[in-house]
């Protein structure tokens, strides 16, 4: 027989009569994906349950009346423990069998956070990463040490290189096994388990296991998640675009002049871009919070130019950018303007580095990014602003008198 469950609020007359009268149910979690639920009346209760299915949907039934105004039978009258040995052997059609495995904790996350920006790359991640290996292991059984050598394993992988005759890309054991690139790597392997461990996280707060959170004891890697310091010089901008074809021109302008992610941009909408302020309105971004980007007197030309004669509903940049279009035309128009190492991304960082660097507050630079805080912008872009920093120290410093004038001068 499977442990009873207890519930102050539900196992006796008296304390359901305490209940308030509501259309929905008060809710108990009786076992993996299975609630036993009391849905008060006027004229006592019922008792209902609820079986998860998968995907994100349930099966919920009524199963009996609550003995609030006569005894239990066993049969149509119900008590609380009555009720949740019927719900546990209960069959609903269409119900799912078996334990909960990573690959349902994976797809109930990726469902959980659908409307977010980084959703594409999170399921392309756990699919990639995570699913081949533990997929079809129920979570109840996961060991943290196999986690941890999974974690390990994703940077012992042998580097993709391209194949020379134009085939598919091959991987090559040993290559380009230097630290920076192991760096990345860690980078990579930490972000698979930040992914892994929030899916895991996600079925554990929703009652879909009830084991140990045996995954909190795998660790990331440690000091390997550096700033992003690259951008472009105003002469390299200049080269950039001169280089783009005239659609990706746009996009690419869009981004210098606003430091937005690539994503924001693509959903821009002419409504989105306010002349009389001269602010581009992001409306839904990284995290989840909207904001407006101030843009220069350049920018609002840009953008006022972009807007004209079209309806407010149709896209601000042209055409509709869809996920990692631009890729390869960054990729492209980077070689013919002979850039190196840069990323669409590197725009972003480019507006940010080049507005520190001539002298714009940090706070500022956060705002027009998105940021609740200077505490990113600080870490990326601070040592940009050697003038404040100097500044600050040459007029706060102490003073100790320790250095003796000297007729002594160098030639």
């Amino acid at each position: 027989m499977a442990r009873r469950i207890r519930d102050s609020d539900l196992e006796s007359r008296e304390a359901r009569r305490k209940l308030a009268v509501a259309s929905k149910p008060h809710w108990r979690s009786i076992g993996l994906g299975l609630h036993l639920g009391y849905r008060k009346g006027k004229r006592g209760g019922v008792w209902v349950v609820r079986r998860y299915l998968g995907g994100q949907t349930y099966k919920v039934q009524s199963i009996a009346i609550a003995d609030d105004l006569e005894d239990a039978n066993g049969l149509q009258v119900l008590n609380f423990w009555q009720a949740q040995e019927h719900a546990r052997g209960l069959r609903v059609p269409g119900a799912k069998s078996g334990p909960y495995t990573v690959k349902e904790a994976v797809d109930d996350y990726v469902s959980a956070i659908a409307d977010k920006p980084s959703a594409p790359d999170t399921k392309a991640r756990l699919t990639a990463h995570v699913i081949p290996v533990f997929g079809n292991k129920s979570v109840s059984v996961l060991a943290a040490d196999e986690i941890r050598s999974w974690h390990r394993a994703l940077v012992k992988k042998p580097a993709r290189v391209r194949s020379k005759i134009g085939g598919p890309p091959a991987y090559r054991k040993g290559a380009s096994d230097d630290p920076e690139t192991v760096r990345k790597r860690q980078v990579s392997a930490n972000r698979c388990l930040a992914l892994l461990k929030a899916a895991l996280n996600h079925a554990w707060n929703n009652d879909k296991v009830k084991c140990e959170r045996v995954w909190s004891r795998v660790k990331p890697f440690k000091g390997v998640d550096v700033p992003r310091a690259r951008y472009l010089t105003v002469a390299e901008c200049q080269r950039l675009i001169n280089a783009c074809d005239l659609e990706f021109r746009v996009l690419v302008q869009a981004a210098l002049q606003t430091g937005a992610r690539y994503q924001e941009l693509a959903r821009l909408r002419v409504q989105d871009f306010n002349p009389d302020v001269g602010t581009v309105h992001i409306r839904k971004s990284k995290s989840s919070r909207d904001r407006h980007i101030v843009v220069t007197e350049e920018g609002h030309a840009l953008f006022k130019s972009l807007a004209a004669g079209k309806p407010g509903s149709s896209p601000l940049l042209g055409r509709e950018w869809k996920a990692s279009a631009q890729s390869p035309r960054m990729t492209a128009a980077c070689e013919r303007a002979h850039i190196e190492g840069a990323s669409f991304h590197t725009l972003r960082h480019t507006w940010a580095s080049l507005a520190v660097m001539a002298g714009a507050p940090l706070m500022v630079v956060a705002k027009n990014l998105g940021h609740v805080d200077t505490r990113m912008v600080e870490r990326h872009y601070g040592h940009l602003a050697p003038s404040f920093v100097a500044d600050a120290i040459r007029a706060a410093a102490p003073r100790f008198g320790m250095v003796e004038s000297s007729n002594v001068r160098s030639l």
